[in-house]
């Protein structure tokens, strides 16, 4: 027993001792295919540093001849070879990538880390950098620049020449000859559309009462002087004997006699006497007897109802920068005292006027300070000083600054105005009777709905040809004597068109006045009538 366990003692001992060996062997076989592996891979990073305008390039000469070529992102800078040893690098857009160049044998010949930006080397790259809307031409000679070309906007004009005069320096003088691409002329349209509605009633009772007994007089008058209650006038009757109608002797009575009736007339009747037509109402009247008193009335009953529309339009052009005025109107005269005892006569506008200051701006919308106004004479208000009557204007007026485009509309005013007025007038206590109290008591009211836009539009606009200018007055012809009084007619149908000024041809494809040349119109004048839709005179780009 003692021996077999020794021989496995033995045996263990040396199955651990090859067990180790192996595990060496293995461990040194790993360490050595590293070494080897780490001895075959090489990596290369550039080695040099390229700055590249866009647009711009640079050429490379290589020590050696190239095989190979490798650039990471060719959409920010490009080579072209033209030879073994030597390359071309340049720029497209800014950003930054890698360039390899390798030989034959896989040798990395050149490798560099290329940057592209927006280097300025000249005075057109400057500006086509800052202005990249404008077309500006440089022409340079011996401490000379002359700037030429369109730009979008008048400011635009300064900054280049400021750009340019910083760039060159202040040795260099810079003239700018730059013009205005966008039109600079601006034509305003205004629209006043206002709607007024209007109602009115009264009713007014009116009253006059006259006591003939011979007691205790009493009597009552209300409203203006509608009539009035007196005798009866019988002294344009004839006297008649009338002694048989009560059967008395022949010239025993004798009384008035009214021919158109065929009556005897009792002395001593009332008589109602109307006032008509004082009041300028309508009226309803009525008269008789009541209660022992002579009683006239009169009810002024009135209803007016108005409606008034007004749609004006003006238009006016005029260049940015520039204040343009407008006035479809009159004057009225207004007095002032001097204070010496004598009077003068200043003269007030009325009508339809516009004011209007246009700034175009550098992305072609236009800045507008808009002053519109409506006034009319009006009598509500009127002032009477010295014995003169000065009337009152009415007036609709908007003044504000806005920004639009050319064709853009916007309303920089609106008004909805509702008012309603109700008043009576009664005498106190008989105006609460029922029925009788409408003797007593006046009852008005007054309703009133104001409606106003005004809605501003600017357009940038060239002049046109005169040919295709339509006119109001284009087509229209004044009716002969027999037009007139035969066919009842004011005008003469369609008339011919206006004389326009015309220019002799001297090719087919010109016209020339003296040394000048002009491209012959496309269209006629009768083409040019059909396109309606805007403005007659004006082209409109928006």
């Amino acid at each position: 027993m003692a021996l077999d366990h020794a021989q496995r003692s033995r045996s263990a001992k040396k199955a651990m001792g090859v067990a180790v060996v192996a595990t060496l062997a293995l461990v040194l076989a790993a360490n050595n295919s590293t070494a080897l592996n780490a001895q075959s891979v090489s990596i290369s990073q550039p080695d040099s540093r390229i700055s590249v305008a866009v647009g711009r390039g640079k050429l490379i000469t290589l020590p050696s001849p190239i095989e190979d070529i490798f650039i990471a992102e060719n959409s920010i800078a490009d080579v072209q070879v033209r030879s073994p040893r030597q390359i071309y690098i340049f720029g497209k857009k800014g950003g930054q990538t890698s360039f390899y160049a390798t030989s034959a044998t896989g040798k990395v010949i050149y490798s560099a880390e290329v940057a592209v930006g927006a280097e300025i080397s000249s005075i057109d790259q400057m500006l086509s950098l800052a202005m990249p809307e404008a077309n500006i031409a440089v022409s340079t000679t011996n401490n000379f620049v002359l700037l030429t070309g369109t730009i979008a906007n008048p400011d635009d004009a300064e900054e280049a020449e400021s750009l340019v005069q910083a760039f060159v320096g202040d040795a260099t003088r810079v003239v700018s000859r730059l013009k205005t691409a966008t039109p600079m002329q601006v034509n305003l349209k205004v629209r006043f559309a206002e709607v007024s509605r209007s109602l009115a009633k009264e009713i007014n009772g009116n009253l006059l009462t006259r006591d003939t007994t011979g007691g205790f007089q009493f009597g009552v008058a209300r409203g203006r002087n509608f009539g009035s209650i007196t005798d009866f006038n019988t002294s344009a009757f004839p006297n008649l004997d009338a002694s048989q109608l009560f059967g008395l002797p022949a010239g025993s009575i004798s009384l008035p006699f009214n021919p158109s009736t065929g009556q005897f007339v009792t002395p001593g009747g009332t008589a109602f006497n109307y006032n008509q037509g004082n009041s300028g109402l309508n009226t309803i009247q009525a008269a008789g007897r009541l209660f022992g008193l002579d009683i006239a009335t009169a009810f002024d009953v009135s209803e007016r109802v108005g409606l008034v529309s007004t749609l004006a339009s003006p238009n006016l052009t005029t260049i940015s920068g520039e204040t343009a005025t407008f006035l479809a109107g009159g004057e009225f005269p207004i007095p002032m005292s001097t204070g010496l005892g004598e009077v003068s006569v200043q003269y007030k506008n009325f009508g339809v006027s516009l004011s209007y200051t246009p700034t175009v701006l550098s992305n072609g919308r236009i800045s507008i300070r808009v002053a519109p106004e409506v006034s009319e004479i009006s009598s509500n208000g009127a002032v009477i000083l010295n014995g003169f009557s000065i009337p009152a204007v009415s007036t609709r007026r908007a003044e504000t600054t806005v920004e639009l485009g050319s064709g853009e509309s916007f309303m920089i005013a609106g008004l909805m105005q509702n008012s309603y007025n109700s008043a009576i007038d009664k005498t106190p206590g008989l105006a609460d009777v029922p029925i009788l109290g409408s003797l007593f008591k006046s009852d008005g009211y007054r309703r009133n709905e104001t409606e106003l836009m005004i809605v501003v539009t600017p357009y940038l606009v060239k002049p046109v040809n005169d040919s295709e200018i339509v006119l109001p007055t284009d087509g229209f012809k004044a009716a002969n004597d027999a037009e007139r009084f035969l066919m009842n007619r004011n005008h003469s149908g369609a008339g011919g068109d206006r004389p326009k000024p015309s220019m002799a041809p001297a090719t087919p494809a010109t016209q020339s006045f003296g040394s000048l040349e002009a491209p012959v119109p496309a269209k006629s004048a009768k083409k040019s009538k059909k396109s309606g839709g805007t403005a007659p005179g004006f082209s409109f780009d928006k």
